[in-house]
């Protein structure tokens, strides 16, 4: 192991160890005392539910990050990058194609290591806390269109982005930055007409009194979308949920039958104003911006050190091919992608809040949106005490 080996674990390591710690912190501030704010709504069989369930996912979320960091130290230091080179290089294609099958094995590797994990959250986590509703056939069959897809949309990315820093000497990553903005805002567009209903049935929403309030309260905002709908999640989960999505003649607000069932037809439309609330407020579209600088910031670093022999001898590999050094430069890039994440947080926590306002000011039901918002937390188990590092990371 290289001194260079060391710098790339060293950061792996330092993030493991404050996500770790925050985790740690998490657990340490659980207050068995129900907030006053919830004491019509959480009683103390259900609130110590909460802790439990805080309590499970966090030990399992602890577990699962030590054993992939375990994974990864132990992959890199027994050669397995270079071994998975040596086998993507058998086949004698080109560039672009060995790199799809070397990034290929290790995807395939990452997805099979990581389903006995997903398998473990949902079926016995998730069950024990009355969640789950999902079958082995469901799970099976999300997992392998879920595998697919991003597969694709994947293969597509790391494509572009090897083909144009193997073909081109200067500006690669500006060229890879303006491919890759199109192709996202292309997915984005097309998400919620053809890959949402590959795994969930959506249906307008029924004529009746939540359908006209809702509507009723789009027009006077002038906010116009595709359509209201209802998801069937229930055949997955109990929780409950409504989101935005979509662009243009696309647009849509999507409810959760299992949030229909428990709200008031005040409180729903609260939520929806809430959704509607983001898109007034330009959070889509600023999210997006910071998603596509953050994208235009790494593709700029990576061009810098696509070519430096020591990146590949930190993941002791004797050869430099672009596509291993795509994927050893998202290891290197771990401290800055945290930061990044940390910001987007703190961001999108503001956007909540603004867009709660929102709701709040012009539906003018604030109550509602109170009680709404409780009924969630206690429908979902959340945790009303969560620590301020916990917070401000995620």
């Amino acid at each position: 192991m290289n001194h260079f080996t060391c710098l790339v674990l060293s950061f792996v390591v330092a993030v493991y160890i404050i996500e770790t710690i925050s985790d740690l912190l998490n657990l340490k501030n659980i207050s068995n005392t129900i907030p006053q704010e919830f004491e019509n709504f959480f009683d103390k069989e259900k609130y110590a539910k909460a802790q439990s369930y805080l309590k499970d996912n966090t030990k399992f979320a602890i577990f699962s990050s030590t054993f992939s960091l375990i994974l990864q130290i132990t992959f890199i230091l027994a050669g397995g990058f270079s071994y998975v080179n040596s086998l993507a290089s058998s086949f004698g294609a080109g560039t672009v194609l060995t790199g799809l099958i070397f990034a290929g094995i290790l995807y395939l590797i990452y997805e099979i290591v990581d389903l006995p994990f997903s398998a473990y959250s949902m079926f016995v986590i998730e069950e024990k806390f009355g969640f789950n509703k999902m079958n082995g056939k469901i799970f099976i069959t999300d997992f392998i269109k879920s595998f697919i897809i991003k597969g694709i949309i994947y293969s597509v990315m790391f494509s572009v982005v090897v083909w144009l820093f193997s073909s081109i000497e200067h500006y690669a990553w500006l060229y890879a930055f303006a491919a890759i903005t199109a192709f996202e805002l292309f997915v984005t567009f097309i998400y919620p007409i053809v890959i949402m209903p590959l795994f969930n049935k959506y249906t307008p929403l029924e004529d009746g009194e939540l359908k006209k309030s809702v509507e009723e309260y789009a027009k006077k905002e002038n906010f116009k979308m595709k359509g209201l709908f209802k998801m069937d999640n229930s055949k997955r989960s109990t929780k409950s949920n409504a989101f935005f999505t979509g662009f243009g003649k696309s647009r849509r607000i999507v409810l959760f039958d299992t949030l229909i069932q428990k709200h008031t037809v005040e409180e729903l439309t609260s939520v929806l104003a809430h959704e509607m609330g983001h898109f007034k407020l330009g959070h889509i579209v600023k999210q997006m911006i910071f998603s596509f600088v953050s994208m235009a910031i790494m593709l700029f670093i990576l061009s810098i050190f696509i070519k430096k022999p020591w990146l590949y001898k930190a993941f002791l590999m004797d050869t430099q091919p672009i596509y291993a050094g795509v994927i050893f430069f998202a290891f290197l890039y771990t401290p800055m992608s945290f930061v990044l994440s940390t910001i987007s947080s703190c961001l999108s926590r503001k956007y909540e809040y603004e867009a709660d306002s929102y709701a709040v000011i012009t539906y003018k039901h604030p109550q509602d949106m109170i009680n709404a918002l409780k009924k969630l937390s206690v429908d979902n188990l959340s945790n009303l005490a969560p620590h301020k590092l916990k917070v401000f990371l995620e």
